[in-house]
């Protein structure tokens, strides 16, 4: 199973958990379990079928350029970060 880094701004959907383990070959499979096990992670994560375009995801300390289709192992480490803004 991946390893998938819960932002903060996510725990509440977690129970507070930190790290995850998921099971998934693909981003989309990561976040579609992701969500069975925590209802309301994907509405935080995608807009419709794409990642919500303020949310890099890195897998390992690549950055994903396939966004959904990105390919995982069970060793991956997955990371959902969130952009932040301010002034």
């Amino acid at each position: 199973m991946a390893l998938v880094s819960v932002p903060s701004l996510m725990q509440d959907l977690t129970a507070g958990q930190g790290q995850i383990d998921i099971e998934g070959e693909t981003i989309r499979e990561i976040i579609l379990n992701f969500e069975k096990a925590f209802p309301g992670i994907k509405d935080r994560l995608c807009d419709g079928d794409r990642i919500k375009p303020f949310i890099a995801v890195y897998v390992g300390s690549e950055l994903s350029q396939a966004g959904m289709r990105e390919p995982v192992s069970p060793d991956s480490e997955i990371h959902f970060v969130p952009a932040i803004s301010g002034g």
